[in-house]
């Protein structure tokens, strides 16, 4: 039994011609770039920035933003080739069947999971918190806390949460819209994307003037700062815990890295735009630049508003709010319109997530590895409905009964795992068929492929026991799922995944 049989290019090409039983390709270059855009602008702009600054990077965070910028770019490069010269729905699942074989790809789809279903369960928890921000903000209540934690959860006045309503109904709502169909989805998220930037961009204007030099003096905070008082009378000893100097950037950067996580999704939509072999790679790069110039821009302001050690005694989920309500006199309404775009980023990113996870999935059912429902489209909207309603069961169960601190966690190892097996599909797919049309293809191959491989792996390196702990649980069930299920209803063991007009090959027969 070959576990690493490939599915062949051609296959993969003859599956992505729109027919009334495939998804419909409605998505322009505009409409993939704010894809991009919305899924990589959320919480990480607003949260990790204050993180990665005050207790680690200090005003050199902006030095962080740029290393992560680069790990993120050399697996875009990557991305923008296979999604240009393979046009498919799948992402990197499907990347990683045509170059490195079929139980790879599944260990990758299954990894996606982790990424896009948990992920929207995660950002999900956090717009309720936010949403209830925004009552108390403007109108002077809040969701009972019974109703909006989930049941391992308990207030400091001994409440217990029950469920996290608010979190399912955002899932609700976006999974209705992208029922609807991928197009008005795209509407809807260009106008959050518009209104989240345009928010980010009136901070970085507004607080460019209230930048104090003196909170980026030094800019790089030498590695033995030793200890400052806060004001809440704590001790911060950077010297024992190896932060700040080039040792601190460094781990600012895999904090911020998180901030990027997004624009891998763009790629799963590669079967809905129009013409892929074009506007994929547009999608991908254009996001990733427009996101990275208004992160560096964005961290530059805020450390240089506000001290880098403010940032430790703030809450990272306010401390923009912080800021601007502290640094920035006249402005308090600035502060409250950044928890309104706090909102519109958790929803843009929701949906993006909502929708990769599916076209992710459907891809697989197409190849056999998960049952046909994950495949039914919609009669009128041709989407894949069924699995989009399957999917909001599973992530509202977790969004709406287990804490944030435990699916959160989760959710980039399977990320940074899927941009390493990208680097180094594209690697291997330049060396076993270097003949194939490639509309885009990636500069220095020899070099990007293996250091962005190199750059997550490094990343990957960084995360707890528990995470890893998490992912090999996550892992041994998917084996039984594919030992059980997947393996035996193979398309590609069946020898019928073959372009229309080609005989099966027998190389794909067992």
């Amino acid at each position: 039994m070959n576990l690493f049989i490939k599915k062949s290019i051609k296959s993969l090409l003859a599956a992505s011609a729109e027919t009334d039983k495939s998804l419909k390709r409605t998505l322009g270059v505009t409409a993939l770039i704010a894809l991009g855009i919305g899924a990589i602008i959320g919480a990480g702009l607003f949260v990790r920035t204050a993180a990665a600054a005050g207790g680690n990077a200090g005003p050199a965070v902006t030095i962080s933003f740029i290393i992560a910028a680069v790990g993120c770019a050399l697996a875009g490069l990557c991305y923008a080739e296979f999604a240009s010269m393979i046009p498919i729905a799948g992402s990197a699942y499907t990347y990683s069947y045509a170059t490195m074989g079929e139980l790879i790809a599944w260990i990758i789809g299954w990894d996606l999971v982790l990424e896009y279903a948990l992920g929207a369960a995660t950002v999900a928890i956090g717009w309720s918190q936010y949403l209830n921000d925004l009552l108390r903000t403007f109108f002077g209540f809040s969701i009972p806390y019974e109703w909006s934690h989930s049941p391992f959860q308990i207030s400091d006045a001994g409440v217990h949460g029950i469920v996290n309503l608010p979190a399912i109904l955002i899932i609700f709502l976006l999974t209705m819209l992208l029922i609807r169909g991928t197009a008005e989805s795209a509407v809807v998220n260009n106008i959050i994307v518009m209104v989240k930037v345009a928010i980010v961009l009136l901070i970085i204007g507004f607080g460019w003037q209230f930048i104090n030099p003196a909170n980026h003096t030094p800019y790089m905070i030498p590695a033995d700062a030793g200890s400052i008082k806060l004001n809440t009378g704590v001790i911060h000893n950077y010297a024992d815990s190896g932060n700040h100097g080039w040792f601190g950037v460094l781990r600012g950067a895999s904090i911020v890295f998180f901030a990027f996580i997004g624009f891998d999704a763009v790629s799963t939509a590669a079967q809905e735009a129009k013409n892929p072999q074009k506007d994929m790679p547009m999608g991908i790069l254009v996001s990733l630049v427009i996101c990275t110039a208004l992160y560096i821009l964005f961290s530059h302001v805020l450390t240089g508003v506000a001290s880098y050690k403010e940032f430790l005694t703030q809450g990272s989920e306010a401390s923009v709010s912080y800021a601007i309500r502290n640094h920035m006199p006249g402005y308090g309404w600035l502060a409250k319109l950044v928890t309104v775009a706090i909102l519109a980023g958790f929803s843009s990113v929701i949906l993006v997530m909502l929708m990769g996870q599916t076209r992710v999935f459907y891809t697989m059912s197409t190849d056999g590895l998960v049952p046909g429902v994950f495949a039914k489209l919609h009669p009128k909207h041709r989407t894949p409905y069924k699995s989009q309603w399957l999917f909001f069961i599973f992530v509202s169960v977790f969004a709406g009964f287990v804490p944030d601190s435990i699916v959160g966690d989760m959710v980039s190892i399977g990320t940074l795992f899927a941009f390493v097996l990208v680097c180094l599909g594209i690697f291997i797919l330049r060396k076993t068929d270097p003949n194939i049309e490639r509309p885009f293809k990636t500069p220095l191959y020899w070099l990007v492929c293996p250091l962005g491989a190199v750059v997550c792996l490094f990343m990957i390196a960084s995360e707890g026991w528990e995470n890893w702990a998490r992912l090999i649980v996550w892992l041994i069930i998917g084996f039984v799922v594919y030992f059980g299920y997947s393996i035996k209803h193979s398309k590609v063991r069946m020898g019928i995944t073959e372009a229309p007009n080609d005989p099966p090959n027998p190389k794909y027969v067992e």
